[in-house]
């Protein structure tokens, strides 16, 4: 029997206008009725998502949701952070020395303020045209310290120069770093260990719960380790490849409602 589900936003649960539909919107509210956890995961912080955990009524005590690609396990109705994993300034400066020789912009998250860094001063971020809600600053990299709670960094580039710059990454950063693509322009670097799979463990932990009883639905590379790990993982009709491979189902796209139709299947009927 399924008791959490855990639900990717961009290409998952949102359509192509970051809209989350009726039918969507209805089967998560009688899911939620049934006493389900509804658990949004995502890359983003709390205050980027904090409009649709409202949409969807997911703000009551004992609502939780991961952020940060599972860096932190937060309570919904109060952001208290449950579990948190986080980077030290030590590791900035590493992934701030890489940037410049990638010749790319770098952006920093400490909670939901964004660090612009210089490491590319001819080009410009696009972060804050995928995440429109969150705060941007310019920083130095002599300002980044431990005082800061740094959550991640990342890369928000053009696909066309940022994809073959990904290849030019050394072998050690892997080592040390989660690396994900998590859209098609976006590369973002996370504490070794910290993957969506990895927040919602420490959350089923928190609340007694096993892995077959969790169902994790998604589309992008940074959702493969939670549908590997969830007792039921889903791809979406337009994720990537290797993720519909690794998948125990696969459903309709986002755009045809694939969240509600998953939901009705497995965690309703």
């Amino acid at each position: 029997m399924i008791k959490l589900v855990a639900i990717d936003l961009d290409g998952t649960l949102l359509n192509e206008q970051k809209l989350i539909s009726d039918e969507n919107k209805q089967a998560l509210a009688q899911a939620k009725q049934q006493g389900v956890k509804i658990v949004l995961c995502t890359g983003r912080p709390l205050a980027a998502m904090a409009h649709y955990l409202q949409e969807l009524g997911l703000v009551d005590e004992g609502d939780y949701s991961i952020t940060f690609n599972g860096g932190l396990v937060q309570k919904n109705d109060t952001g208290e952070i449950m579990e948190k994993k986080v980077m030290e300034a030590s590791d900035i400066q590493r992934l701030y020395k890489l940037a410049q020789q990638l010749d790319l912009p770098l952006d920093v998250l400490s909670d939901n303020v964004v660090l612009q860094l210089p490491s590319a001063p001819r080009k410009q971020s696009l972060y804050n045209v995928l995440n429109k809600l969150l705060q941007f600053q310019p920083a130095d990299i002599s300002d980044i310290t431990d005082e800061f709670v740094l959550n991640k960094a990342v890369i928000a580039y053009d696909q066309e120069e940022l994809d073959p710059k990904i290849k030019e990454i050394p072998v050690e950063f892997h080592e040390m770093y989660e690396i994900i693509k998590t859209r098609s322009m976006l590369l973002e670097f996370m504490p070794k260990g910290v993957t969506k799979a990895y927040g919602i463990s420490l959350l089923a932990k928190d609340l007694g719960l096993k892995q077959e009883e969790i169902m994790a639905i998604g589309d992008e590379e940074n959702d493969l380790p939670m549908i590997q790990y969830a007792g039921l993982g889903v791809a979406m009709e337009n994720a990537v490849p290797f993720v519909k491979e690794a998948a125990d189902f696969v459903t309709v796209s986002n755009e045809e409602n694939g969240v509600a139709k998953v939901i009705q299947k497995f965690v309703l009927d």
